[in-house]
């Protein structure tokens, strides 16, 4: 019996209103999904760290310069350290941003941003996708979900989700250690402990075939960052397609500018 098509696409959390390169991977999906059939699922790899994942550029209304948003952040350590699932949203940072949005989008859009709850950095972009219609129909898989990692197979190359210093901070395991990258080649050692499964994320070359060992896909529609460093060898049995071509793929998408 022929498997049914199982389309996946990934990602972090990548802003509030999400970056248009997601907005593309979305669009290829669904076009894949209605030439093929099957389901899609948007494996959300919300364990990842980097507050650069969430910056974002929007263009005023009216004429003016862009400006550069995103969230405020509780202190260093969670900024710099603490997985997007963890990082905590700021209600005074909700709502001096929600003043700024009126002069680049569209009222609805600050409104569905003001209403999100502000709990943490991945529940809160999820959640404004969701809003603006983005995930209607798609299935979210997410790499924090303590059943996923359970489920997942294996890897060699490793980040663990560990408390340190009144955080939840994602440092890097190897060779028995953990570490914390300062910058260059300058290091922040923690202490040992136990670990299980559920506080694993794979580090960028082993995620496919971690995500794969969960998912089973079919399909992958991979970003043009992507389509350089996935190890194909690791998941032969997924058909890649690079996502569609969209103009200023960086910037956020609002709707009303695509």
């Amino acid at each position: 019996m022929t498997k049914a098509p199982l389309i996946c696409f990934g990602q972090q959390p990548c802003g509030f209103f999400p970056k248009r390169f997601l907005v593309a991977k979305i669009q290829t999906a669904r076009r894949l999904q209605a030439e093929i059939g099957g389901e899609t699922v948007f494996f959300c790899h919300d364990s990842d760290h980097d507050p650069r994942e969430t910056n974002i550029i929007l263009h005023p209304r009216k004429p003016g310069l862009p400006v550069r948003l995103n969230f405020a952040f509780a202190n260093r350590l969670q900024r710099k350290y603490s997985p997007l699932y963890l990082k905590r949203v700021l209600t005074d940072w909700q709502a001096k941003t929600a003043l700024q949005l009126r002069h680049f989008v569209d009222p609805r859009w600050v409104e569905a941003f003001q209403q999100t709850p502000a709990t943490n950095v991945a529940d809160f972009c999820l959640e404004m996708y969701r809003r603006m219609g983005l995930l209607e129909g798609i299935r979210v898989a997410r790499s924090s979900d303590p059943a996923f990692g359970r489920a997942a197979c294996e890897v060699a190359d490793f980040f663990l989700d560990v408390p340190y210093s009144g955080e939840i901070v994602r440092a890097r395991f190897g060779d028995g250690t953990l570490r914390l990258h300062e910058g260059g080649d300058v290091y922040v050692t923690l202490p040992p402990c136990a670990f299980t499964k559920e506080q694993i994320s794979p580090a960028r070359d082993g995620r496919l075939r971690w995500m794969q060992s969960v998912l089973h896909c079919t399909h992958y529609v991979a970003g043009a960052g992507e389509q350089a460093y996935l190890r194909r060898d690791d998941a032969p049995e997924i058909t890649i397609i690079n996502r569609d071509t969209i103009e200023r793929a960086d910037e956020a998408y609002t709707e009303l500018s695509c």
